[in-house]
């Protein structure tokens, strides 16, 4: 309002200034003398101002001409355009001038200065696909998006700029929330551009987040293809993407492809633990328990794991605790100093009443690391031993407050898991879960693998006497933590 006010004072102030001046100039009554050749001439004031702006235009228009001449010659000498940019340079500067205006105000954060600046330069220009890329993002920046979508459209008559165009229409759809649409162009964006890894990473989230395992896959190779995924981290994608492919065909009653998907995400990532107990559960489902117990050992010599020891009880559920042992004997031997195997062949002696056994395998796990499944270890051997009431009851309430041993972590979040999950329920992160110690894991842990699991068994339950209350504290913990395979069994 301010500057509007001064310019129209200002317009004011010029009007009358140019008036007093030209009213002095005829009161002045002075003359101007011209001689040409021969002749001369006397002029008033008022003559002299009209000849001389009479001399300026004939002096430019001169210019004109002798500019146009030029153009010409360079038409017939083979610049098809000299001509045109001769009638068109004063409209084509003043177009370039606002299309630099405009950049300058997109730079500086002015929406609103760019998409003026931005939309005179449209019409000034025969440039449609600069100044509406132009539009379309200063009005993305300003919020417009309305006016940011009719110019994205016009993109797409172009093919220099279709796909520029496609991807400020998948930006609109996700900020409409329309994520659906937003996948769709992302691909079609894919497909014009496969090497284009913003689009690709865009592309892959969508479909995860949609559940697109089959989709993601595709998009994971194409990833790998184009040079932009080592191949070692997409083999482990790409069994992460089968595995959740697994199971979105076993929830929807295809059980055989769902087995199928679970053994392929095996053979792409063999030390991919929920991949192992995945295909060794398909794997005894169609009867081959060896080749399940072949995909537990492989995992098992990378990593040690309770998911991986339940899979590999389950492969038979009805052996005594001696035949179970006996049959975990390769498996303990491939990595025998991990804390796991320790604690495994500890449990797994329990379950076999050999506790001087069970605290040999055990070690000093409870000194040098002391959690929960530990210390309920140790109150284990100590009653199956014959220890008193209080001394039992001493290692279960350092249970209580140890730590949890290792979880499922998010490397993203630290988000605890209590199962293995492709993406983080709390980040959306895409294939960051850890298996290791939790910041301030003090306490049972949600997945409760620190307890004595079922994959070795109980202890006899004694007659009821008062040694009942010891017993059911140890051994409670242990139904509650034992696979879902076991408690159906």
């Amino acid at each position: 309002m301010f500057w509007t006010l001064t310019k129209i004072l200002l317009f004011v102030a010029t009007v009358i200034a140019l008036a007093w001046g030209a009213g002095m100039v005829l009161d002045s009554g002075q003359t101007v003398g011209l001689r040409i050749f021969d002749m001369e001439f006397e002029l008033g004031p008022m003559q002299a101002i009209i000849a001389l702006v009479v001399v300026l235009l004939a002096l430019w228009l001169v210019l004109k001409l002798f500019g146009l001449a030029v153009s010409v010659l360079r038409f017939m000498n083979g610049d098809e355009t000299a001509i045109r940019r001769f009638l068109t340079r004063n409209r084509e500067k003043r177009g370039l001038d606002a299309l630099l205006y405009a950049l300058i105000a997109q730079a500086e954060g002015d929406g609103k200065t760019a998409i003026a600046k931005a939309e005179k330069a449209h019409k000034l220009l025969n440039r449609p696909v600069m100044t509406s890329l132009l539009i379309a993002q200063s009005a993305e920046m300003k919020g417009n998006t309305d006016l940011a979508i009719e110019h994205y459209k016009a993109l797409l008559s172009d093919n220099r700029s279709r796909f520029v165009g496609v991807q400020g229409l998948m930006r609109s759809k996700l900020e409409a929330g329309d994520k659906d649409k937003a996948r769709a162009l992302a691909a079609k964006a894919l497909d014009m551009q496969p090497a284009h890894e913003p689009t690709q990473n865009m592309l892959l989230g969508l479909q995860t987040e949609a559940e697109d395992w089959d989709g993601a896959r595709k998009t994971l190779l194409v990833k790998k293809s184009s040079g932009k995924l080592p191949r070692d981290i997409w083999r482990r994608r790409d069994a992460i993407l089968a595995l959740q492919q697994a199971d979105a065909l076993a929830a929807a009653g295809d059980l055989a492809r769902g087995r199928e998907a679970a053994i392929e995400a095996n053979r792409l990532s063999p030390d991919l633990v929920p991949a192992a107990v995945a295909a060794a559960q398909a794997l005894v489902a169609q009867g081959k328990g060896s080749y399940a117990a072949r995909a537990i050992k492989k995992a098992w010599k990378v990593q040690p794991h309770p998911e991986l020891a339940a899979a590999f009880a389950s492969i038979e559920k009805d052996e005594t605790p001696p035949q179970r042992l006996a049959r975990f004997s390769k498996l303990l031997r491939m990595r025998p100093d991990d804390a796991e195997t320790r604690l495994l062949k500890a449990e797994l002696l329990i379950a076999a009443e050999d506790f001087p056994a069970a605290r040999r395998a055990l070690g000093d796990l409870y000194e040098s690391a002391p959690t929960v499944r530990a210390l309920t270890i140790m109150a284990a051997i100590e009653r199956g031993e014959g220890a008193d009431d209080a001394v039992v009851r001493g290692w279960l309430a350092k249970a209580l407050t140890a730590r949890r041993g290792p979880q499922w972590v998010c490397e993203k979040c630290q988000h605890v898991h209590a199962t293995w999950q492709a993406i983080c329920e709390n980040c959306g992160a895409f294939d960051t879960l850890a298996w290791r110690d939790a910041p301030d894991s003090a306490g049972p842990s949600a997945t409760q693998t620190e307890l004595l699991p079922l994959i070795v068994g109980s202890l006899p339950k004694p007659a009821e006497t008062h040694e009942d209350v010891v017993e059911g504290e140890v051994s409670e913990p242990e139904e509650e933590s034992g696979p879902p395979s076991e408690k159906t069994a």
